[in-house]
């Protein structure tokens, strides 16, 4: 374990990572671990073990730059793939969408602060790579800015299709999660174009254009 951490209980096994809550030098943290898989050759699989860790270090520290709020990177340890974060506190968009008594005002203020985010994110040249709203975090509640969470999947000078992706996975996901959700994809997508107001248009488009493809495939 990296020197100065204490672990504490896990919060998510995913296909690639584990994380857990822990204690870095007295600051509360999550403890981020990809872990080794078997069915992949080692020397590929610490190789893309590294590469995925270092690359979410390296774009939230360059959101951050960018005006995104993230999880500040505390440590990384690449020997064990493993990256220490800032533990937020607050709920994420997901449970904030399916709040039973959530109005729609709130809903609307919430998504439109996070199109924002993510629009000044692409607007910095970085896409997010897998943008649920299970990765946007309100840490001072639905009337305060979101943090974007696991940049992990993420690339520095994407392309116009990534970036589309992007904003797809987001509509997707609304619809997922809210009937009615055309009004909280209009909010969305005007935080987007102020916080992309040069680029907003073009990957719109795309997104379209992705929307088209995956209905008819």
């Amino acid at each position: 374990m990296t020197e100065g951490t204490q672990t504490g209980a896990t919060v998510s096994r995913g296909a690639e990572a584990t994380l857990r809550e822990g204690d870095w030098w007295g600051f509360p943290v999550l403890i981020k671990d990809r872990e080794a898989k078997g069915y992949r050759p080692k020397e590929f699989d610490d190789r893309l073990r590294k590469e995925r860790i270092r690359t979410e270090a390296r774009l939230l520290l360059e959101a951050r730059r960018a005006g995104v709020r993230t999880p500040l990177v505390y440590d990384v340890d690449m020997t064990h793939a493993r990256i220490i974060l800032e533990r937020l506190p607050g709920p994420t968009l997901k449970e904030i969408l399916e709040a039973p008594n959530a109005d729609r005002a709130t809903l609307e203020r919430a998504v439109r602060e996070f199109g924002r985010a993510l629009g000044r994110l692409h607007a910095a040249s970085i896409s997010h790579g897998d943008l649920t709203s299970s990765n946007v975090l309100f840490p001072e509640g639905p009337d305060g800015p979101p943090a974007l969470l696991d940049l992990s999947m993420g690339s520095r000078q994407p392309g116009i299709e990534e970036l589309g992706i992007d904003l797809h996975l987001v509509e997707e996901d609304f619809k997922s999660l809210v009937p009615q959700s055309e009004a909280l994809v209009r909010a969305f997508l005007a935080g987007y174009a102020e916080g992309n107001p040069d680029g907003h248009t073009a990957v719109v488009a795309r997104a379209k254009e992705i929307r088209g493809r995956v209905r008819y495939a």
